[in-house]
């Protein structure tokens, strides 16, 4: 039963993290969104048991592709979308 509120509970965070990253008008925010959305699927597959899967979502998408979002968008100077 817990476990079943807890999902739900998670499944909220996403649809609500995933509105807000598409969204937001500013470039760097709603990449900082898309990183707040793949580290709560990060969260709630390694809540689920699948630590494996968790770890890596944790590790390729949030630590690596994220970053170099950052990255580009912090040296090509993004402008806000209009």
């Amino acid at each position: 039963m817990i476990f079943d509120i807890i999902l739900v509970i998670f499944g909220a965070i996403l649809a609500i993290v995933a509105i807000k990253a598409v969204s937001e008008k500013d470039i760097l925010r709603a990449i900082i969104w898309l990183m707040l959305f793949l580290f709560t699927i990060s969260a709630s597959f390694i809540y689920m048991g699948a630590t494996l899967i968790g770890a890596i979502e944790l590790l390729v998408y949030v630590g690596a592709v994220s970053s170099l979002l950052v990255f580009t968008v912090m040296l090509t100077g993004g402008k806000e979308i209009e």
